[in-house]
């Protein structure tokens, strides 16, 4: 049995799920482009099919989602993000490249913050990522 992050929260996994109606377009964007690894995944299940992108493990991972019948789903505000910190500027620079090679430049982030050490760029259903150059949050627990 996985451990559970605390007793206030016994959750042993997080999943961000989103529908999308280019499925293959937006695995490729994260598997081939980001470099997520595909931990899991479905077909035939109700009418969907789906797709789950992670980092090594699942503890947390994306899920991406597609109806038979489609699932239009206009994205949201430009600063609706997901975030990778990167600390090694050389991958994250590597993975931008590679992305911009498929067809999906740097776009100007709508808050100036993310111009600071991150490359924002926008995947195939207008969603935006961001490759953030720093070492990420640090653990609030660690400090305390």
């Amino acid at each position: 049995m996985k451990k559970p992050w605390s007793k206030k929260m016994p959750a042993v996994q997080f999943r961000i799920a989103r529908p999308t109606d280019q499925l293959k377009k937006v695995v490729e964007f994260y598997r081939d482009g980001v470099g997520l690894e595909v931990v899991g995944g479905f077909e035939k299940h109700d009418g969907y099919v789906g797709v789950m992108l992670g980092l090594p493990g699942v503890s947390y991972h994306l899920e991406f989602t597609q109806h038979e019948n489609g699932s239009p789903c206009p994205a949201p505000t430009e600063d609706n993000l997901l975030v990778f910190y990167i600390p090694d500027k050389e991958a994250r620079d590597s993975i931008a490249g590679r992305l911009h090679d498929m067809g999906y430049p740097e776009v100007e982030p709508e808050n100036p913050y993310w111009k600071i050490a991150g490359v924002t760029i926008t995947d195939p259903d207008g969603w935006r990522i961001v490759l953030q150059n720093t070492e990420g949050l640090q653990d609030h627990a660690a400090k305390h």
